[in-house]
């Protein structure tokens, strides 16, 4: 179980690292690669993104990645197939993140069925409200996986509570309204959201958008549970190379 997995590993680290790839790119052998430099580099948990045409949530550098891995031939089953290898070889949870038309035009009880036979543990559908999702959200209690809601600073705290009666795992909290990859200020606002995201749920916090050095995930220490690392591995990847993504991922921890 997801949660439990989370807690326990958070009564060792003051904050869990997550990061974030899009499958397929800069192609699959690279992505593999990727993964093995942040799982040996000490991250906690990891978002596989199953590349999407319109990828409404994410800013122009995770765009052209989705765009990049569509054009070199990322398909939706080759990708599970790489979210297979990449859950049985480490041994921390492996999620999916995508849009529903991926999960509608595959079948939501056939993807689902896939997740949980490849070791799975959960997904982040970033355009899915619960009133749309009731196929979804009962095929994945069934199969004991986690539906991750997303919380942002423009939800009410009815509506954050509303949310979390779907919630398993852990609450992904964006940082700002806006796409990902931008620059988010970390301030008394931030903190307030915070707080207001924390009284509507006791599942794990995960705070995501924007998050890109040592100084973002000593800030939110404390504050919540999980640091959500993704633009910025794939900007130093493009300049670097993938090693030095496992160098930056390993100097992040507190």
């Amino acid at each position: 179980m997801l949660e439990k997995y989370l807690k326990k590993r958070l009564k060792e680290k003051p904050i869990l690292l997550m990061t974030h790839i899009v499958v397929g790119y800069p192609s699959f052998e690279a992505s593999m690669d990727l993964v093995k430099e942040m799982v040996k580099a000490g991250v906690d948990l990891m978002e596989l993104q199953i590349p999407f045409s319109e990828p409404i949530a994410d800013g122009p550098v995770i765009l052209r990645a989705n765009q990049t891995a569509l054009e070199r031939g990322a398909t939706v089953e080759k990708c599970l197939e790489f979210a297979a290898k990449a859950a049985g070889e480490f041994q921390i949870p492996f999620l999916i993140m995508t849009y529903y038309n991926i999960l509608y035009r595959y079948g939501v009880n056939s993807f689902v069925s896939r997740m949980a036979d490849t070791g799975l543990k959960g997904a982040i559908i970033a355009d899915l409200p619960p009133e749309e999702g009731s196929e979804y959200l009962n095929t994945m209690r069934a199969h004991d996986l986690s539906s991750v809601p997303i919380f942002s600073p423009t939800t009410t705290s009815e509506r954050m509570a509303y949310l979390n009666g779907f919630a398993h795992g852990f609450i992904y909290c964006v940082a700002r309204k806006g796409v990902t990859g931008a620059q988010t200020a970390f301030s008394e606002s931030l903190d307030d959201y915070l707080k207001r995201c924390r009284s509507a749920s006791s599942l794990p916090l995960a705070v995501g958008f924007g998050v890109s050095c040592k100084s973002d995930v000593d800030y939110l220490s404390g504050k919540a549970d999980i640091a959500v690392i993704g633009t910025q591995t794939l900007r130093i990847m493009e300049k670097d190379g993938v090693e030095a993504v496992g160098k930056f991922v390993s100097e992040l921890r507190p």
